[in-house]
């Protein structure tokens, strides 16, 4: 009987052990996550709001709840204390499936990228999102006006988040602590800037329209960024996906004058070069205005602008980092693989595979990670027969508690959501997430208690 750890629970990791226990009757597998919690990105990078998506978190469900799959919370993998080495993994299970996503955001590369009230969208989503390791550190107090640097979806939620009400916010599952920061939040203006044109964006139109329907909140597009762009000036000449979106954005550039309380302004052909401060913390960015290059790039025209904020939000893309004892393509941000299977030396290793964007990058949608795992779950399978001579203990979670680790096993997690819609009964809301390490720990912890 192969037995497979697949580590992370977010999409690729929960549909490669439903590729795994579909494909084989008798694998049973075992998904790990460094949290107690289970569903990755679906549950702390989907913003509240998107309460469609986040349903999504259901057919997760039903595959951990499968009689041949057990989630394991709680369980980190690594060299450190309290951690569970890589090679020790290895050892336990025939076979092992890392799908860990993107762990890390990118940078600019500019000066005063870390002056105080510049973050990443990450961290921003993070606190919102009630990640436990994610700080509070008061993003929204005292601003007015807001720069997100990036076009792509999440740029389109932080910016989005920013403009919501509470009363959109307090039917969802947000932390208390972030609905009451946006709540009292004065900000008025959110500025959304993209290095290139219009027709280049990233965002989907779904999202992108979602934009203009937000209440007291007006969407500004300067007409002069959409005659700059071939393709906007012409959208019958762009795929369907950039002509909607580009349409999105003509019809917002006719609006007259905003007379709304919130402004969502939308910039293109400006990249960052700087961002200014005054007494020690960021109250502007500093964009040279661009121009395109004629082969898809820009290129810089001298022309600089100021825009004012008081929070900086970069969402430039997202970017793997090493694991424990596994290799690492540092330039792609990737882990060496062949149809999943890890390659040491251009060889791959027996037993090791990867899923996700860990495997192809952040690139893709939820639903992309569908054939991801299952090509990777294929290959595994393919290797089972030499896979099941790899000698290995008993039950891995008996061994993992005689060696000091006590994982959140399902019904701990169980514990949490109770926890939490009890809290959202306390406060007067329907389920409200547990924010920090320690609730959702005892909280796990009560369901062991007799």
């Amino acid at each position: 009987m192969l037995r497979v750890a697949v580590v992370g629970s977010g999409p690729s990791g929960v549909y490669t052990a439903q590729s795994l226990v579909q494909q084989d009757p008798e694998v049973l597998v075992d998904v790990l996550d460094r949290l107690p919690a289970p569903y990755g990105l679906v549950r702390y990078g989907v913003a509240p709001d998107h309460e469609k998506i986040k349903s999504l978190q259901n057919n997760l469900r039903t595959v951990l709840e499968h009689e041949r799959v057990r989630f394991l919370g709680g369980v980190r993998i690594g060299p450190g204390p309290g951690e569970l080495p890589g090679a020790r993994l290895r050892g336990l299970y025939h076979a092992v499936v890392y799908c860990v996503g993107a762990a890390t955001d990118r940078h600019l590369g500019i000066p005063g990228e870390e002056l105080p009230g510049s973050w990443s969208a990450t961290e921003f989503v993070a606190w919102y999102s009630a990640h436990p390791d994610a700080v509070d550190d008061g993003f929204v107090a005292g601003v007015r006006s807001a720069v997100v640097i990036g076009v792509g979806n999440v740029a389109v939620d932080v910016s989005r988040m920013l403009a919501r009400g509470p009363a959109e916010l307090s039917p969802t599952d947000i932390p208390q602590a972030a609905l009451t920061a946006l709540t009292a939040s004065r900000v008025t203006d959110v500025h959304m800037v993209g290095r290139r044109g219009p027709s280049q964006a990233r965002f989907t139109t779904k999202e992108l329209r979602e934009l203009g329907t937000l209440p007291d909140t007006q969407v500004v597009v300067d007409e002069a960024d959409l005659t700059l762009d071939p393709g906007a000036t012409d959208p019958s000449t762009l795929p369907a996906a950039q002509r909607r979106n580009v349409e999105a954005l003509r019809a917002w550039a006719t609006l007259p004058p905003p007379a709304a309380t919130r402004r969502i302004h939308l910039h293109f052909f400006r990249r960052p070069v700087a961002l200014l401060a005054t007494g020690g913390h960021v109250s502007a960015v500093r964009f040279e205005h661009t121009v395109p290059d004629g082969t898809g790039g820009v290129t810089g025209t001298g022309e600089y602008e100021d825009i004012e904020a008081q929070l900086i939000l970069r969402s430039v893309g997202y970017r793997g980092v090493p694991l424990d004892g596994l290799p690492f393509d540092s330039a792609q941000g990737t882990v060496p693989h062949l149809a999943g299977r890890v390659l040491r030396d251009g060889t791959p290793s027996p037993g090791e595979y990867v899923a996700g964007w860990i495997k192809r990058g952040p690139t893709g949608v939820i639903g992309t990670n569908r054939p991801c795992a299952k090509e990777t779950a294929t290959s595994l399978l393919a290797d089972a027969a030499v896979l099941v001579q790899r000698e290995r203990p008993g039950d891995p979670l008996t061994v993992l508690r005689a060696e000091g680790l006590s994982p959140v096993e399902w019904e701990g997690w169980r514990s949490i959501e109770r926890a939490e819609a009890e809290l959202g009964a306390a406060l007067g809301r329907s389920v409200v997430k547990l924010p920090d390490w320690t609730s959702l720990m005892l909280a796990a912890r009560a369901s062991a208690t007799p």
